[in-house]
């Protein structure tokens, strides 16, 4: 299988629980590795034979930019539903790092794999079959 790759995309956003953490914007990092047959693209020379990751990049930058998650695990899944649906993506490995959110820690996050097969159906979809923006919290939820 060929992969594409993303590494260290930075983008600001809000995301967490604490109070604090629904005023102030913090960098998540993002790796991704998006499965992707090269082969047509490799004897064309075209971009259009091939996964655009220009375009994959400024989607999530939008997207993340302005998303308001409480948990890294929903942020990280809904990324992933973007390249698998949006881009036609067979299989994507997303890998999100809030660094600095654990004292003592320089790195903590999660990494997920997604296939096609799993967004088949909007049973399946993690915004409820809603379109993904529409599933984007907009106010924080009070804690502790």
């Amino acid at each position: 299988m060929d992969k594409i790759f993303l590494s260290a995309l930075r983008v600001e956003c809000i995301v967490g629980i604490w109070e604090w953490e629904r005023r102030v914007k913090q960098t998540v990092v993002i790796d991704l590795e998006m499965a992707a047959d090269i082969r047509r693209a490799a004897a064309s020379d075209r971009i259009e034979d091939t996964l655009d990751y220009k375009k994959v990049a400024k989607r999530l930058l939008a997207f993340v930019g302005d998303s308001q998650f409480q948990l890294v695990e929903t942020l990280t899944e809904h990324i992933a539903r973007i390249i698998v649906v949006e881009f036609g993506v067979a299989w994507v490995k997303v890998r999100l790092n809030k660094q600095g959110a654990i004292r003592g820690a320089r790195d903590v996050g999660i990494e997920i794999e997604r296939r096609a097969g799993d967004y088949a159906s909007g049973a399946s979809n993690p915004a409820g079959g809603r379109p993904i923006e529409a599933a984007t919290p907009v106010a924080p939820v009070p804690h502790g």
